[in-house]
């Protein structure tokens, strides 16, 4: 309300008055779905979004880019195509077909919840996002997604790309990182969404936020069928948006790895059945940035006592909390193998066990060391 020049009260038009946060999210609706219609990308996953299939490729799109995830998810599909597959895979199986990843914990609480959805579900996916958010491994945002995208129940997905968009759309300064930050934006969400088309409200801003409103980038605000609507944008906010609170630096392991070559096999051992890793197979290592001559000296303290040894490059991996630099070495057995490790060929590693990808570097060089 305001006076005008007479005393009088006049009633503001809406368009002469702020969106709320709520009337704003109610907005963005229409010009988001529409401009979804016309550059939604063509996934696998999207053109058979059977409840198992969306599932499979939320959990792999976790931390990992879509474009990785196309040939994983595809041989997936065809070595474990429905629940009861995934439910009876044998765990070599399973690991090997998630080789590269990561986050292996992952799959393996997929093949539990495959285990109960078989007990306790018929063997069909339970069409209620409660009843999903009870199968392990599956938390809100696979439940909104899995829920809204295959069985079009009108609950929310909020990932990261999510958070970014919205908010940036509503200027919103609130860290999040904050679990009740994306409790509330569920929330805020679920209102404004509609009772049709929910797959497609979740799929679009998820799209938004990989496509436009972008990570680690400027966003493509010109491009953005909300630009209109979107206060960050409008106050030149974005590199200020979304507030995230720093992550604490992580820890550096340097360690040594060795592959071991004897008669066109590479020497490896299965990891501990927990911990970092567990369950794979790795190539022989040891903690600490070992020299040439210590290398020498630690594998015959395992009993190795006639081969060569010659430097390999060294390579780096990156985990969420620890970082791992390591020193290579070549070793080429050039007597009888001893009793410490097993031997595989370069198919069998690449066909039958899982080598994590933390070692990629030296899986690379394995053919050509064992040819």
């Amino acid at each position: 309300m305001q006076q005008d020049l007479f005393g009088s009260l006049k009633v503001l038009e809406p368009r002469e008055r702020p969106f709320t946060k709520e009337e704003r999210l109610k907005a963005m609706v229409s010009p988001m779905l529409g401009w979804f219609e016309n550059n939604a990308r063509v996934l696998p996953w999207r053109q058979e979004p059977t409840p198992y299939r969306v599932w499979v490729s939320e959990i792999m799109l976790q931390q990992t880019r879509v474009e990785a995830v196309k040939p994983y998810f595809e041989r997936f599909m065809r070595a474990l195509p429905d629940v009861a597959a995934l439910a009876a895979a044998p765990e070599e199986k399973l690991l090997k077909l998630w080789e590269g990843l990561g986050y292996y914990n992952r799959v393996r609480n997929m093949q539990k919840a495959a285990v109960t959805v078989m007990e306790e579900y018929g063997g069909k996916m339970p069409a209620s996002y409660e009843e999903l958010l009870k199968l392990k491994g599956i938390g809100s945002y696979t439940a909104g997604a899995i829920s809204s995208i295959a069985f079009g129940i009108p609950v929310p997905a909020v990932d990261g790309n999510v958070l970014r968009v919205i908010s940036r759309l509503t200027a919103s300064r609130e860290d999040i990182s904050r679990q009740t930050v994306k409790a509330q934006m569920e929330k805020d969400l679920k209102s404004a969404m509609p009772q049709d088309g929910a797959g497609d409200f979740n799929q679009a801003l998820m799209e938004i936020g990989a496509l436009i409103c972008v990570p680690g980038g400027a966003p493509k605000c010109q491009a953005c069928p909300l630009n209109t609507l979107c206060l960050a944008s409008r106050e030149g906010l974005t590199e200020e948006i979304p507030v995230k609170a720093a992550k604490k630096g992580r820890r550096i392991e340097e360690k040594t790895v060795f592959l071991i070559e004897s008669n066109g096999g590479i020497a490896i051992r299965k990891r501990p059945d927990t911990g970092l890793l567990a369950g794979l197979y790795e190539y022989p290592n040891t903690d600490g940035a070992l020299k040439q001559d210590e290398a020498r000296e630690y594998l015959l303290s395992q009993g190795e006592t006639d081969f060569t040894i010659e430097p390999l490059p060294p390579a780096k991996h990156i985990f969420s909390h620890v970082e791992w630099h390591m020193q290579g070495y070549c070793v080429r057995l050039l007597g009888k193998r001893g009793d410490s490790f097993q031997y595989a060929d370069a198919e069998a590693l690449q066909n039958e066990y899982a080598v994590p990808a933390a070692f990629a570097a030296y899986t690379r060089l394995v053919p050509g060391i064992c040819r």
